[in-house]
């Protein structure tokens, strides 16, 4: 399928406007998302898919801080690691150029590129890669470690600064995954 044409699909959902929303600070809600992407209410799993992805639509990143906000009310929730997972992989290609469409836990679709790059952190101990996509504006999606894997698989290898980097390309944008150490 033609990228250009999967973007413009996969953009049409619409989402609520959370960041022109300015609604009082109500307090904090009991309610964590943890790092394998499970939202816990009270301690216990949220069972109910739409409920999630209701929540998913409302979240938004301010500082440092994770919120639910609605047009009059702002709750804020704690985030382990990432709001979103990123579980899901395909590659698309159309006229020698890649795309890399990505599907997190909760169902939201987007390409890899400019407006959703990709990063990876070192724990400088462990020396543990944590790769992460652009969701939306400032909320990030941990890639699931076997999408990772894939992302590996499919990676060049390019020489930079007297080291071997492995780099991933998606829309014309080039992402470095780490080096081969």
């Amino acid at each position: 399928m033609d990228p250009a044409k999967l973007a413009q699909q996969i953009g049409e959902e619409k989402l609520p406007p959370v960041d022109s929303w300015n609604p009082p600070f109500c307090g904090d809600m009991d309610m964590v998302i943890k790092r394998d992407g499970t939202w816990m209410y009270m301690g216990s799993p949220i069972g109910r898919k739409k409920l999630v992805k209701l929540f998913s639509t409302v979240i938004r990143k301010d500082d440092d801080e994770y919120f639910l906000v609605t047009p009059v009310e702002k709750v804020r929730i704690t985030v382990e690691d990432a709001p979103f997972v990123a579980v899901l992989m395909e590659v698309s290609n159309d006229n020698d150029e890649q795309a890399l469409v990505f599907t997190d836990n909760v169902g939201n679709q987007f390409i890899a590129g400019e407006e959703h790059p990709i990063r990876v952190e070192i724990d400088p101990d462990t020396k543990e890669p944590s790769p992460y996509v652009l969701v939306r504006k400032n909320l990030w999606a941990l890639i699931h470690r076997p999408v990772f894997y894939q992302m590996v698989e499919m990676a060049d290898v390019i020489q930079k600064e007297n080291k071997e980097w492995l780099v991933i390309s998606s829309q014309g944008q080039s992402f470095e995954l780490g080096t081969t150490e």
